[in-house]
């Protein structure tokens, strides 16, 4: 009975540790080639952000790079992000996934 119990425990344990990581938020960064101008910013994340899930959108034009920020939890799909940008009328260069930094606290 102790071994199943520590078993148990241990699986428990190892299930919550591994919770945090997937509930973090997520920051995608899509190279965009053809963005050029206010319009094209304005259409390629109205396009965007009809992905469910998306938190939050931002373009740079000068780099061509979307920064995408998934609510927690969510994982963005590579195909899903291409058809999109394919409709917004661009074409996708690029995908990574970069983990969004956690706030920090004050520490005193």
């Amino acid at each position: 009975m102790k071994i199943i119990l520590k078993t148990a425990l241990a699986s428990m344990l190892m299930l919550f540790s591994t919770m945090g990581t997937f509930a973090e938020p997520l920051t995608y960064a899509l190279k965009v080639d053809g963005l050029a101008c206010p319009f094209c910013t304005f259409g390629i994340e109205k396009q965007l952000g009809k992905i469910n899930g998306v938190d939050k959108l931002s373009t740079d034009l000068d780099s061509g790079v979307v920064l995408m920020t998934m609510k927690n939890g969510v994982l963005l799909d590579k195909t899903k992000a291409e058809q999109a940008v394919e409709q917004a009328g661009f074409t996708l260069r690029g995908f990574d996934k970069i983990k969004t930094p956690s706030p920090k606290t004050n520490e005193k």
